[in-house]
C-alpha cells in the first residue's frame, strides 16, 4: 500500500481542488491519501464525492499552533468534524487568517512591494488564506523566484521583516481536544529548520505526555540524518512515525507519494480513531 497522510487543496492553500486533487492522488498510484487542509474541513464533500474506485481518503486537517513562543502545525485524523469545541478553535483561527494577511500585505507596501490585498484575495479564491497565498504573489510579482524563496527572514518565515502573528492553538489544547472529537494527532514536520525556529525535542516529549500520538518523520523538508534522529526519538518516546508529501499542487515542488506513511502505522492511526472513519472510493460522480 502507498499512503499519503498530509495534502492540502484549495479549501486552503493548494492549487488542487478536493475533487482533482483525489483524482491525482489515484493516478499517482496512491492507495490512501489524507486531505488536511489548514484549519478547515471544508473540502471533504468535494473530495468524498470524487474520489475513484480504490483509493480510501483519511479526513482531517492541519491545525496551527504555537508553544513557548514557536509556531508549529498539528495534523489531526479521523475526528468528528461536528465536534463543537473543536469547530470552534477552528473557526477562530480562519478569522484570523484574513487580517492577518492583510497585515503582511501592509508589511510589504511598507517595503516597496506593490502587492495589493485585492491580489492576495485573487489566489486564494475560496480557500482559507495564509502565507502561500501571499508568497505566490511575491512569486507573481517577480519578487522572488518561488513560493519557497517568500519564507525566509526577508520576507514571510517565522518572525521575517513581513510576518504576521495569528491566533493559534496550543498544542496541548489541541491534542485534547482532537482526543475529544475521536481523532488522533501528528506532530508535522516538526524538525523542518529552514522554515525558522523548531521545538525543542523536550517539548515534544511534553508533548507525547499529554497523549500525541505521532510525529512525521519522512518529510520534504527533513533531510536524512534529521529523519534517522526523528526515528530514533519516536521509537523512544513511543510515537507513531508518519510519512507524507505535503502536497500543495503546483505551488511546491513535491509530488503526491514523494514520502508515504508504513501501512502498519496507517492501520494503528485507524484502529486508534473513534470520531470517523477513512472512506473507501467507490467511483467518484463529480467532475
Amino acid at each position: 500500500m502507498r499512503i499519503d497522510l498530509h495534502t492540502h487543496s484549495t479549501a486552503s492553500d493548494g492549487t488542487d481542488t478536493p475533487a482533482e486533487l483525489v483524482r491525482n492522488a489515484a493516478a499517482a498510484g496512491l492507495d490512501v491519501v489524507g486531505l488536511t487542509d489548514h484549519d478547515t474541513v471544508g473540502g471533504y464533500a468535494e473530495a468524498i464525492a470524487a474520489l475513484p474506485e480504490g483509493l480510501t481518503l483519511v479526513t482531517g486537517t492541519e491545525l496551527s499552533c504555537r508553544v513557548d513562543g514557536v509556531g508549529l502545525h498539528m495534523l489531526a485524523y479521523l475526528f468528528d468534524p461536528e465536534e463543537p469545541e473543536l469547530a470552534r478553535e477552528r473557526e477562530l483561527v480562519r478569522d484570523d487568517r484574513v487580517p492577518r494577511a492583510q497585515g503582511m500585505v501592509a508589511k510589504l507596501q511598507e517595503l516597496g512591494v506593490p502587492v495589493t490585498w485585492e491580489q492576495v484575495a485573487r489566489i486564494a479564491g475560496d480557500g482559507s488564506v495564509g502565507r502561500p497565498h501571499v508568497a505566490s504573489a511575491l512569486v507573481e510579482l517577480g519578487v522572488v523566484p518561488d513560493v519557497s524563496a517568500a519564507f525566509t527572514p526577508d520576507w514571510l518565515a517565522n518572525g521575517g521583516r513581513a510576518y504576521v502573528e495569528k491566533h493559534e492553538l496550543d498544542p496541548f489544547d489541541a491534542i485534547r481536544l482532537v482526543k475529544a472529537a475521536g481523532g488522533v494527532t501528528v506532530f508535522a514536520h516538526p524538525l523542518a529548520v529552514k522554515r525558522g525556529a523548531v521545538v525543542p525535542e523536550a517539548a515534544i516529549a511534553r508533548l507525547a505526555a499529554a497523549g500525541l500520538d505521532g510525529i512525521e518523520v519522512d518529510h520534504m523538508d527533513h533531510d536524512e540524518p534529521t529523519r534517522a534522529r526523528l526515528r530514533g526519538l519516536a521509537a523512544d518516546l513511543g510515537l507513531l512515525p508518519t510519512g507524507s508529501s505535503d502536497y500543495h499542487g503546483s505551488r511546491k515542488t513535491c509530488r503526491l507519494g514523494d514520502y508515504t506513511t508504513d501501512p502498519e502505522v496507517y492501520g494503528e492511526i485507524t484502529r486508534r480513531a473513534t470520531g470517523a472513519f477513512p472512506v473507501p472510493g467507490t467511483g467518484g460522480t463529480l467532475r
